[in-house]
């Protein structure tokens, strides 16, 4: 009998830890050399950084590490830093005044995005991750939960 519970008890904490949407995202920012290989975006970001670059369309995935207040001066962008698998961090500049804010992002959540790298020296900005209503601008955009917002 006692097996069987201990054997219950396992698996339930298995299941209860493997269908928590948020413990990959945990693993990637505990450790980031443990989980999946840096994919070919992450070197691109890497390489814009190292050489200052700016006005580079890029995509990648990374995990939420702080949500920072909106930027409410001109128009209005959803503000929160990312950690790439490779480490390095990146602001994402989201203009909720053209797309929807990502409803519900929280600290540790997994997301993807589409947009325009801007150097800086605290690992860049990625910004235009939305539709161009110009149609002038390649679009961007953020997936989220399997949302996508543009």
């Amino acid at each position: 009998m006692r097996r069987l519970l201990l054997a219950a008890a396992v698996l339930f904490a298995g299941y209860a830890y493997f269908d928590d949407p948020h413990s990959a995202a945990r693993d990637l920012v505990s450790n980031p050399a443990s989980s999946p290989r840096a994919d070919k975006s992450d070197a691109i970001l890497e390489n814009a950084f190292a050489r200052h670059e700016s006005n580079v369309q890029v995509s990648g995935r990374g995990v939420v590490v702080k949500l920072l207040p909106d930027d409410n001066s001109g128009s209005k962008h959803q503000k929160f830093i990312v950690k790439l698998l490779s480490g390095q961090t990146v602001l994402i500049a989201h203009n909720i005044d053209i797309a929807p804010r990502v409803i519900g992002l929280g600290v540790g959540d997994s997301i993807q995005f589409n947009g325009e790298y801007e150097w800086n020296a605290r690992g860049g900005v990625v910004h235009w991750t939305h539709r161009d209503p110009s149609g002038l601008h390649p679009p961007g955009w953020l997936n989220h939960r399997g949302k996508t917002y543009q």
